[in-house]
C-alpha cells in the first residue's frame, strides 16, 4: 500500500516540532494572539489596582438631609410669607398715588417710603383701593415738595413699607383684615432604572483577575466586578438626580417624545430649586480683606432671610482653596503692636492651624470653619464638584452653602406641621413595595426564572428630592 503524507493546515497548530536539542520560538505555543507577550509566563500581579481611589460620589445628602417615604405622585408642602408688609411700585409725585397691583397697605397704616438716589419719607396713607394706595407724606407738604430740606420725589420707583397707622379719635376700626400669604411648593418623584446583564457562560467563567469594588465584591468571576460597578454607578445617578434635576417646564417635551418615551415631568434637583427660589453668588474669594466683601454680602443676605447661624459650605477644590488663603491673609497679621500711642507695627506670620504649629509636625495649612459676624461657617469639600468626570470637568459651580438644622413646615399631606432637615429625599413606598432601593434578578443563572440563557440584573428607584426654604441656600457660580 501506499504510504500517505501529513500536511498539517496553516493556523491549526502553531508549533513546528523542532528536530534538534535547542530552544527555538518555533518549538513553542505562541499564544501573543491570545493577549501573552512572549512564550514564557509572565509575573501575574492578580489584584485590581484601585488607581482611582473610592470612585462613588454619593454621601452629600445622607450628611445633610434625610429620607422620607410617600405614597403619591407628588409631594406638596407650603412655607411661610413675611410677617410685615411691603410694597414696591411707581408713584406720580403730583398726587402721591403709588401703583403697586397687589399690595397689602391699607388706609391709615402709616409707612416709610424711598426713591432710590433720593431719599425717604414717612407717610400716612389716605386711600387705598385693590392695586394703588395714596400718601401724604408727615414732614412737608407733599411728596414732590421742593426747596429747603424737603425731600423731592419725582415720578418713577419707589419701595416703601409698613410701620404702623394713625387713627382719629373716636373712629371706627380698620377698614380690612389681612390674610397671612403662603408659598405652595411642589415636586415629582422620577423613575431611575438601570440593568447588567451576563450570559450563563461568562457568568461561570474563572478570570486571572481579583477583583474588588465599592460595593464588597471580589473573587475572580469577573461578572462580580461589572454588577458592582453598575450598582455603585446606580447609587450615584439616584443622588446625582436629586442634585441635577430639572422640571419640564416648555410643556413641549412631553408632546415630542410621549409617543417614544411617554409623558416626561422632570423633577427639581439641589441647584434648580436654589436657582429658582434661592441665592446665587457669583465671584470669586481674593486675599486680604477686600475678600471679605463677597462675604459679608452673604451675611447680609442671610440677615434678610431667615437668618440660620450655622450653615455648611460644600466646595471644589479651587474655591475651598481660596477661602484658606483668604483666612490666612487675614489672619497672618496683627496690627498695633507695640511702638507706643500713636505708632503701629506688624507682625507677619503663617497662623494656619492657630498656635499648635511647632517644628516637629506637618504644618496645617487648612481651615474646616469660621466665624464671621453671628454666623458660624463649616467647610467641606464636595468630591462631586472635583471629580473630572463629572462636575469637576466644568467650572461653572463652585460650592452650595447649605443651612444646617431643622424648618418647621406645613406638610398639605399630612395635615400638620413637621420639623424637617432642610433637605430630605422623598421616595415612593407603601405597605407591599418600596421602591427606594429595588432589585430583582431574571433569567437562568442561578435561580432559573426565565428561558434567558443569562442574568440579567434590574435596578429601580423612585424618588425626589424636597428644598424647603431655599432662601437660606446660596449656590456658589
Amino acid at each position: 500500500m501506499a504510504v500517505g503524507t501529513i500536511t498539517p493546515v496553516v493556523g491549526s497548530l502553531p508549533a513546528t516540532p523542532s528536530a534538534i536539542k535547542q530552544t527555538v520560538a518555533s518549538a513553542y505555543v505562541d499564544l501573543r494572539d491570545a493577549g501573552w507577550a512572549q512564550q514564557y509566563l509572565p509575573e501575574l500581579m492578580e489584584a485590581e489596582a484601585e488607581v482611582f481611589g473610592n470612585r462613588t460620589i454619593s454621601g452629600f445628602l445622607a450628611q445633610v438631609g434625610a429620607e422620607e417615604a410617600m405614597a403619591s405622585d407628588q409631594v406638596v408642602w407650603s412655607e411661610q410669607g413675611r410677617l410685615h408688609i411691603s410694597a414696591a411700585g411707581t408713584i406720580v409725585a403730583s398726587t402721591g398715588v403709588v401703583t403697586s397691583n397687589g399690595h397689602g397697605v391699607r388706609k391709615h397704616d402709616t409707612v416709610v417710603l424711598n426713591r432710590a438716589g433720593v431719599g425717604t419719607l414717612k407717610c400716612l396713607v389716605t386711600a387705598s383701593d385693590a392695586n394703588t394706595f395714596t400718601v401724604l407724606p408727615y414732614t412737608q407738604a407733599a411728596v414732590n415738595t421742593s426747596g429747603g430740606t424737603a425731600i423731592q420725589f419725582t415720578n418713577g420707583a419707589v419701595t416703601g413699607f409698613v410701620f404702623g397707622s394713625e387713627h382719629k379719635k373716636g373712629t371706627g376700626v380698620h377698614e380690612k383684615a389681612l390674610e397671612p400669604s403662603f408659598a405652595s411648593l411642589e415636586n415629582k418623584p422620577v423613575i431611575i432604572k438601570d440593568l447588567y446583564e451576563v450570559s450563563g457562560s461568562d457568568a461561570s467563567a474563572i478570570g486571572w483577575i481579583e477583583v474588588s469594588g465599592e460595593e464588597g465584591q471580589n473573587g475572580y468571576m469577573w461578572y462580580l466586578k461589572a454588577n458592582g460597578d453598575t450598582m455603585a454607578r446606580f447609587t450615584d445617578y439616584c443622588e446625582m438626580t436629586c442634585i441635577e434635576g430639572e422640571l419640564n417646564a416648555n410643556g413641549s417635551t412631553a408632546s415630542t417624545t410621549g409617543a417614544v418615551l411617554g409623558a416626561i415631568s422632570g423633577t427639581e434637583g439641589l441647584f434648580a430649586a436654589i436657582e429658582k427660589r434661592g441665592n446665587v453668588m457669583t465671584g470669586g474669594y481674593a486675599s486680604g480683606a477686600d475678600a471679605l466683601g463677597s462675604m459679608d454680602l452673604m451675611l447680609k443676605r442671610f440677615d434678610s432671610q431667615g437668618a440660620i447661624e450655622e450653615n455648611i459650605m460644600f466646595l471644589n477644590r479651587d474655591h475651598s482653596l481660596a477661602i484658606d488663603d483668604m483666612l490666612a491673609s487675614l489672619n497672618g497679621s496683627a496690627q498695633g503692636i507695640g511702638g507706643g500711642s500713636g505708632s503701629t507695627s506688624t507682625i507677619q506670620g503663617t497662623s494656619y492651624g492657630l498656635f499648635d504649629n511647632s517644628a516637629d509636625m506637618a504644618l496645617n495649612l487648612g481651615f474646616t470653619g469660621f466665624r464671621r459676624g453671628t454666623y458660624d461657617f463649616y467647610k467641606s469639600d464636595w468630591k462631586y464638584l472635583n471629580d473630572a468626570t463629572l462636575r469637576g470637568a466644568f467650572t461653572d459651580i463652585n460650592g452650595v452653602v447649605v443651612p444646617a438644622g431643622t424648618s418647621n413646615v406645613y406638610d398639605q399631606i399630612m395635615g400638620k406641621n413637621m420639623k424637617r432637615p432642610f433637605l430630605h429625599v422623598r421616595y415612593r413606598a407603601s405597605q407591599t413595595e418600596s421602591r427606594k432601593m429595588k432589585t430583582w434578578i431574571t433569567g437562568s443563572v442561578g435561580a432559573a426564572t426565565s428561558q434567558l440563557d443569562a442574568m440579567e440584573v434590574n435596578y429601580l428607584s423612585e424618588r425626589c428630592l424636597v428644598t424647603q426654604g431655599a432662601n437660606n441656600f446660596f449656590l456658589m457660580k
